[in-house]
């Protein structure tokens, strides 16, 4: 096997996804980094507090989380406004990431772009609706 051989099969094998929330309060961009944090590994501290980066445009908030092994299911999550989450990595890791958001949200799937490897998936994210 040549080294890009192994490379892909590497990153296909890795739950490392790569998620990017953007057009909502920091607050609910918090929100979502901590039910990220509760079920996985995360690269953000606790101690993160997402920061607007400019008044004027839009801030991208970024995590990577590691979806191998999950630590606890998440409960339900109030979020303020619907979040856009664009989560992209392999297509098994990105598939249990938006399950394990299901879990805590109510998740709508408005995009996705796929490779070889990996894929890309847009989310609306809002709170679940009262039964």
């Amino acid at each position: 096997m040549n080294s890009t051989q192994e490379a892909a099969q590497e990153h296909q094998e890795s739950g490392d996804v790569v998620v990017a929330v953007t057009g909502c309060p920091k607050e609910d961009a918090r929100t979502v980094f901590d039910v990220l944090r509760r079920s996985f590994v995360s690269d953000r501290p606790a101690s993160d507090t997402p920061e607007d980066a400019s008044d004027t445009r839009p801030t991208v908030w970024t995590a990577t989380v590691d979806v191998s092994e999950t630590k606890a299911a998440p409960a339900p999550a109030r979020l303020s406004v619907p979040v856009m989450v664009e989560a992209q990595g392999g297509y098994w890791a990105v598939d249990r990431l938006r399950k394990q958001l299901a879990d805590a949200f109510s998740v709508r799937l408005v995009g996705t772009a796929a490779g070889d490897q990996e894929q890309e998936i847009r989310l609306r994210l809002e709170s679940h609706r009262p039964a």
